[in-house]
């Protein structure tokens, strides 16, 4: 669905999964090439040892380039779906304070994945999170992989088979 910045924040923000893990969107950057979220630590995402539970941490970082990416293509007029492929965290020390990171996306990712998109159809990469504590001390990075696929391309290699065939 194509909507502006500032309505898909504010949907972001009550999308209750994240909004009960206490994940905001800070702000999309115009165009949709970036995203600044916070993690505010609370009661509800709080653990034992009073740091943010991982899973909270790792479920802030999936969604982001792909709504990134889906939002970009859309105003560019392609119709695709994107999503997070795999991930992988490593987590460095323990989120005692709410965490900060940005999702960003360049004009040569949004080219690749065009392209990408143009010939095979399908577009992959991953790309670095980085996530810090308010006294901008790393807590967690990862590695997100996108998965974008064009849901109008058609390859001509199997774009003629008969229907006999099938």
């Amino acid at each position: 669905m194509l909507v502006s910045e500032g309505v898909l924040k504010w949907a972001i923000n009550l999308y209750p999964p994240l909004f009960f893990q206490r994940i905001r969107v800070l702000k999309f950057d115009k165009g949709f090439t970036g995203a600044s979220i916070k993690i505010s630590k609370s009661i509800l995402n709080t653990n034992y040892h009073d740091s943010i539970f991982g899973g909270t941490i790792f479920s802030a970082a999936d969604p982001f380039y792909p709504v990134l990416f889906y939002q970009v293509l859309l105003r560019k007029g392609y119709q695709v779906k994107a999503w997070s492929r795999s991930s992988a965290i490593r987590f460095v020390k323990p989120g005692k304070t709410s965490l900060y990171f940005k999702a960003q996306i360049t004009e040569n990712d949004i080219a690749d994945c065009e392209h990408f998109l143009n010939t095979t159809g399908k577009y992959r990469k991953s790309f670095p999170v980085e996530i810090f504590d308010e006294n901008h001390k790393l807590c967690a990075s990862l590695i997100n992989e996108i998965y974008v696929r064009n849901l109008n391309f058609s390859d001509d290699k199997t774009g003629d088979i008969a229907v006999e065939e099938l």
